[in-house]
């Protein structure tokens, strides 16, 4: 227990606050364009398939988004207790960047998200699909601001340093649009959409799995494997483009990720699988293809790469933690771009809705979205350190004067809390997710929503079901 410092409690506490914080609003951002999207080709199209979607998705919106809201203000209460210093230090540059994601894109959502759950029959569907339009737009404006926050963090730019040794804006231009911050900007966004997309596709590949005939269910499938196709491969793409920065920016992140110990002067190779060890400063047991980690990131096999052996022991991340979280993100998105290809050909062969395996493997992927935003967060947040502000300000040296037993009680109240709260939350749209679109649920699964003001959809005639799309 000796070994529980002050500092290590108070990271592992706003690891596990924003971990839980995390997974929501990946969720609500995928949904909110997911829901802009069906309302307006339902008022184009006036097919009633994509109102039932809408009224179906809005709902499980609704409770994911006031899930993100709550577990967001936890974390700002930790910059002014556990993190007082950084919180010092960084509070001219950050502190402004934190307001604007509150005073414009919040109050933009939280501003029309009544309009959208409550208002169609009230102010009509002209200004009904502009209040859902700007929940998305609000939603996507809430990523960039944290976003640019992180990414200031991660590559700061535009800064000066006063008299009390804090970091102050010189210029906002290149505080905002910081080196790291477009592609990590984009890189979130597009997780976001993948993850939704596997939500909704595992969702319709289970309502699949029991009833075929279901025309709801049949479209909430099929877009969200043409989504999947569409957005994987960019995905990737930019996960490349991601990594080059990085390696420009932050060096010794890649050497974490990619597990090289040693430099490489004529080619380094791929590491695809080993264990890390950070006190021998080797691979075991690894498996590797020679030169294709100089390809990859150098775009030549004989590039010479750099090693930790070139970095002090102090200024290493936690090796072990970036490797494996880096790997299980790379993974899982090669298993995305495998199943989207899948549903693709299944496609092509006329067996979309009636290939059951197909159908499984989505079920089963459902949740590959959050796990792949967590690893890919693990990745970029470990992989920053010993610094909050990289290369700048030491994580040792951004702790308030806290005592570890305070920390340490606050971190099991969080745990007790959060798993009760956020469990209960999660069981709900589970609970949600299980109702067919289209079909009422039991009274167990409406009364909250009738309750919320939501009024479920509608019973649907025999005309909805069909094996004929």
């Amino acid at each position: 227990m000796d070994s529980l410092t002050a500092e290590l409690l108070a990271r592992f506490q706003f690891a596990f606050t924003v971990s839980f914080h995390i997974i929501f609003p990946a969720f609500s951002i995928g949904l909110a364009s997911f829901l802009a999207v069906l309302n307006a080709l339902w008022l184009w199209t006036k097919d009633d398939v994509y109102l039932t979607l809408f009224n179906h998705w809005k709902k499980i919106f609704a409770v994911a988004f006031g899930m993100g809201v709550v577990s967001g203000v936890v974390m700002s209460y930790q910059f002014g207790t556990n993190w007082g210093v950084f919180a010092d230090k960084t509070g001219p540059v950050l502190g402004p960047l934190m307001a604007y994601e509150v005073l414009s894109a919040f109050f933009l959502e939280a501003g029309f998200l009544g309009i959208m759950l409550f208002g169609r029959e009230r102010v009509g569907n002209g200004l009904h699909m502009f209040a859902t339009a700007m929940v998305a737009f609000g939603t996507l404006m809430s990523a960039t601001w944290i976003l640019s926050v992180n990414s200031w963090m991660q590559t700061p730019a535009g800064y000066g340093v006063n008299d009390l040794g804090q970091f102050v804006p010189v210029d906002w231009w290149a505080v905002i649009f910081n080196p790291s911050f477009p592609y990590r900007l984009v890189h979130m966004v597009l997780a976001a959409y993948l993850t939704t997309a596997l939500v909704v596709g595992g969702v319709g590949g289970w309502q699949l799995l029991r009833d075929a005939d279901n025309r709801a269910t049949r479209r909430m499938f099929s877009m969200a494997m043409w989504m999947l196709i569409c957005v994987t491969p960019i995905q990737i793409f930019m996960g490349d483009a991601h990594g080059l920065n990085t390696l420009e920016h932050q060096p010794v992140k890649v050497m974490a990720m990619e597990g090289h110990f040693d430099s490489h002067d004529h080619g380094a190779p791929l590491i695809l699988f080993g264990i890390p060890n950070q006190d021998e400063q080797r691979v075991a047991y690894s498996i590797a293809i020679p030169k294709l980690s100089s390809l990859i990131l150098k775009h030549d096999l004989n590039a010479p790469l750099a090693g930790l052996d070139t970095v002090p022991r102090e200024d290493q991340p936690p090796v072990a933690i970036v490797f494996f979280a880096f790997r299980v993100m790379v993974g899982l998105g090669f298993a995305m771009l495998g199943l989207g290809l899948w549903g693709l050909w299944r496609r092509y062969r006329g067996a979309l809705y009636s290939d059951r395996w197909l159908h499984r493997a989505a079920t089963v992927m459902g949740p590959a979205g959050f796990v792949a935003v967590l690893a890919g967060w693990i990745t970029t947040e470990v992989g920053r350190q010993p610094y909050t502000v990289y290369g700048l300000l030491r994580t040792s040296d951004s702790l308030g004067p806290v005592s570890a037993p305070a920390i340490a009680t606050s971190l099991i109240a969080f745990i007790v809390v959060y798993f009760f709260a956020f469990g209960a939350g999660t069981y709900y749209i589970v609970k949600l997710m299980g109702i067919p679109p289209g079909r009422r649920g039991h009274g167990l699964h409406e009364a909250p929503i009738r309750a919320a003001g939501i009024t479920p959809a509608p019973q649907l005639d025999p005309d909805f079901r069909t094996t004929d799309e």
